[in-house]
């Protein structure tokens, strides 16, 4: 990286970013493996979604039975449940690294301080977030949840169990993060156009720089297309577990990958990854990176900015034969 580049930000990873092994030619099963490993296993976000869905399904979630019937009483449940839970992971994590400055700039991808202006609802961009993130984003969330559940509780959607096929039972969990990275990027790519963008994703792109509550705070219509992914689930059996996973791993995660560091320190040792420098680099320059490392499209379809100076001018050239398109 040269100097001109490193100067626009306070952290990088090792560059250039590479995309995952899972669609690379020729396929590479140890490298797959290790991947696999280093992304779920020892101590991994995934792996404490996992643990938070299965808190949730076995400790504050009401029986499945009474969920045959729409009432007013497990559904305020689950919103319960989702408000607070999102509530407490977001606001702990802008405590620790922006209000405590828990860990200062280490690790901190931007060195600009998030902005506050009327652009933002209050005026103030951690408020605007979190009232996005806490009204629609917790409603979207949890009457997705309730229409699963309901479903699988009802027999509309096929159940699935541990003992009736674990192989599966287990592969579904490891496969979720992958349907979301091909569910996001063409998402994604709607939203940025122009229509859709000036109806509602033009609400998450206020925040050119990112904090935690940031990953969260969009339109409801965004809401309700980033996490209508969870919608895949009629069409093969399923776990009630599955879709507690599935569904708070979009949005939990969508909190760590804005949290606007590359990891969370415990005693100057890296101990749990965050952000991600790949989808920090779109907040800044829009017209890149739309997708996830898990699948190439990004690659595929020439959007890809690994974070080097040939990127950024493959993606400066992008622009300009996008201009002159459209200027034509």
């Amino acid at each position: 990286m040269s100097e001109q580049e490193a100067s626009r930000w306070n952290h990088t990873p090792d560059l250039p970013i590479q995309v995952s092994p899972l669609f690379r030619w020729p396929l590479r099963p140890v490298a797959i493996l290790r991947w696999f490993w280093a992304s779920w296993f020892l101590v991994s976000e995934k792996l404490l979604i996992l643990g938070i869905a299965m808190v949730s399904w076995f400790w504050f979630t009401p029986p499945i039975e009474q969920m045959q019937s729409l009432a007013l009483g497990w559904v305020a449940e689950l919103w319960l449940r989702n408000f607070v839970l999102i509530g407490v992971v977001a606001a702990a994590l802008h405590w620790w690294f922006y209000a405590h400055q828990g860990q200062g700039t280490r690790l901190k991808f931007d060195p600009r301080a998030m902005k506050d202006g009327r652009s933002f609802t209050f005026g103030r961009q951690v408020w605007d977030n979190a009232f996005w993130t806490l009204s629609s984003g917790v409603a979207v969330w949890t009457a997705l949840e309730v229409l699963m559940l309901w479903a699988l509780a009802n027999g509309w959607i096929p159940w699935l169990t541990f003992a009736q096929n674990p192989v599966w039972f287990v592969a579904i969990f490891f496969l979720i993060p992958i349907w979301e990275s091909f569910w996001f990027y063409w998402i994604h790519r709607a939203l940025h156009w122009r229509p859709l963008y000036k109806i509602a994703h033009h609400l998450h792109h206020r925040n050119t720089n990112v904090g935690p509550w940031s990953g969260m705070s969009m339109h409801p219509l965004e809401h309700v297309m980033f996490l209508g992914g969870v919608l895949v689930h009629w069409l093969f059996a399923s776990h009630p577990l599955h879709i507690l996973f599935h569904l708070q791993y979009y949005t939990l995660s969508a909190v760590t990958t804005h949290s606007g560091y590359a990891a969370l320190l415990v005693k100057d040792k890296e101990r749990l990854a965050m952000g991600t420098f790949h989808h920090q680099m779109h907040h800044r320059y829009f017209e890149c990176n739309y997708g996830s490392l898990e699948i190439p499209w990004d690659k595929l379809f020439g959007s890809f900015h690994d974070g080097t100076d040939d990127g950024r001018d493959q993606m400066n050239a992008r622009r300009k034969r996008l201009a002159g398109k459209l200027g034509g």
